[in-house]
């Protein structure tokens, strides 16, 4: 290798509450030459990130500005509440945002969701973050909707959640610079797609090679003999037998 070259690697972006790890597996399966690194970010600041060139491709949370990055999305989170255990919400199996009209609901500045309304009466300040959010909640000074992988990712043994069936819903997509979309980008997409390693988008398989024509045998395996044609051998008279020999009775003796 010389001094230019350098040797290939994936950084790949994740925004809070997404689990890449089987990704990753598969990748490092597939790719074991090509290192592939973490790197956490916020979701305010992902695209930013991609667009930097500080990351080959990140899982985000749409919307995605489609001018200069491209995204496929993946999948759509239940949205819930997390609430206090002893909180009557806690007593149901799902609530509507409705119910949720006499609580204080606090909204973080880095709320994935995009309310028309939040639910709930508004807090005297937003809290900078989920994270702080759920501590508000813990300490009984409201409740929090989130996607249900950032109940998850800040769990706490005293709060629980619940679904809250009519709220926007958060998706998460595969995002990437437009104008950079490399072999590996593509390596990944084929990946977080379910194609297998032999896939036409995939990486290239090795070239198959032509199947062999067998020899023309006249449409069978053995070809029969032509009708009234020696074989070479009688099987009476041995090698040595006249050609074309009659056979008859014996003759009488004279």
């Amino acid at each position: 290798m010389t001094g230019s070259e350098v040797s290939p690697s994936f950084r790949l972006a994740y925004v809070p509450g997404v689990t890449p790890t089987k990704w990753v597996r598969i990748w490092n399966e597939r790719l074991p030459d090509v290192p592939l690194t973490l790197i956490a970010v916020s979701a305010a600041e992902a695209f930013d990130v991609l667009r930097g060139g500080g990351a080959d491709a990140g899982f985000v949370r749409l919307p995605v500005d489609r001018t200069d990055l491209s995204a496929i999305p993946l999948y759509t989170e239940t949205t819930v509440v997390v609430v206090p255990k002893d909180h009557v919400v806690a007593a149901v199996d799902a609530v509507s945002a409705e119910d949720l009209a006499d609580d204080i609901v606090l909204h973080p500045l880095d709320d994935t969701l995009d309310w028309e309304r939040p639910p709930g009466r508004p807090a005297n300040e937003r809290p900078a973050t989920t994270a702080d959010a759920v501590e508000l909640v813990a300490a009984g000074v409201g409740l929090l909707v989130v996607p249900q992988s950032l109940a998850r990712l800040h769990h706490r043994k005293d709060l629980t959640y619940r679904p809250v069936t009519d709220a926007p819903e958060s998706r998460v997509a595969l995002s990437w610079p437009q104008d950079a979309t490399t072999d590996l980008v593509e390596d990944f997409i084929g990946i977080v797609r379910g194609r297998t390693v032999n896939s036409s988008r995939g990486r290239t398989p090795p070239a198959a090679q032509p199947k062999r024509k067998r020899p023309d045998t006249g449409g069978g395996a053995r070809q029969k003999p032509a009708a009234g044609k020696p074989t070479g051998k009688s099987p009476r008279s041995g090698s040595g037998g006249p050609k074309g020999g009659r056979r008859g009775k014996p003759r009488g003796r004279s």
